[in-house]
């Protein structure tokens, strides 16, 4: 198991902070003075229990800087609303974003924390009107809230997953026209776009279909597609560096493996842009 090898503790990720933005990001941090690249995303693109995270992987591959701007679980909304991290893709020769999925960001039915995209914070009164008397002050993440609401009424619940695809479109394109430099979309996920999406066992991106991928990289630069088999994923958990206390939410990443084959998937793609 990993984590034998550990010693006293799990990997240190060097935690460091870009400007006026309250977000720590995984370190150490990049100089931002030579032509570099940007990278958002979750907890994938931040590494969490890889020793090389995929920036890192990639800044190897395309001999540029690198900016790692991936957080823990992170949705669209922690990128969109923090100024520091918009400016810093814009100055990038190109951004990549990971495909996150459409339960972690805030809409007319719920909103989240603006750090911890996943962590649910209140529901709107149309959230309470759609689905009358409910109690919802034992649910803190997105997903339970959402599989909660799927089990109480389908019917109803179809109303606000078509509210979260319809209001990720709008953010990612929103986010894409903010950034104005050129942007590469990364799918990084166990499916495929078109496959079914809405299994709650399913890693993210939740929700997100091929249809909707289809509308939002119009409107980028480059699209980059890798979906992971279980071989892969099973490969990269054996290379993790993680605590036994860690294990579980170890076995929640894709992992190095995976990560791995996405940075050379995004080489072959960002090269003639840089």
């Amino acid at each position: 198991m990993a984590y034998e090898h550990l010693g006293e503790g799990a990997l240190d990720y060097n935690p460091c902070r870009y400007g006026a933005s309250k977000l720590l990001f995984r370190g150490p941090c990049q100089t931002l003075d030579a032509p570099y690249v940007a990278v958002l995303g979750g907890s994938e693109i931040y590494g969490r229990y890889a020793e090389v995270p995929l920036p890192e992987r990639l800044q190897g591959l395309v001999g540029r800087p690198t900016v790692n701007l991936g957080c823990i679980n992170a949705g669209t909304d922690l990128v969109t609303n923090d100024g520091t991290v918009l400016g810093i893709c814009r100055g990038a020769v190109a951004t990549v974003i990971q495909i996150a999925g459409a339960q972690n960001m805030s809409n007319r039915f719920y909103t989240v924390h603006p750090r911890r995209n996943d962590r649910f914070l209140n529901a709107s009164d149309d959230l309470l009107t759609l689905f009358g008397k409910i109690d919802l002050t034992d649910f803190h993440f997105t997903r339970h809230l959402l599989s909660h609401l799927s089990e109480r009424s389908p019917d109803k619940f179809m109303i606000v997953k078509a509210e979260l695809k319809e209001a990720w479109v709008l953010q990612m394109l929103s986010l894409i026209e903010k950034i104005g430099s050129p942007v590469v979309l990364l799918w990084l996920g166990d499916r495929r776009p078109e496959d079914p999406c809405d299994d709650w066992s399913m890693r993210d991106p939740l929700f997100v279909d091929r249809e909707m991928l289809d509308v939002v990289s119009d409107h980028a630069s480059g699209l980059v597609e890798v979906v992971a088999i279980q071989e892969e994923i099973d490969a990269g958990f054996r290379r993790m560096v993680f605590t036994p206390l860690e294990e579980l939410a170890a076995r929640e990443m894709l992992g190095p493996v995976v990560q791995e084959a996405a940075a050379n998937a995004l080489e072959e793609v960002l090269r003639p842009m840089i």
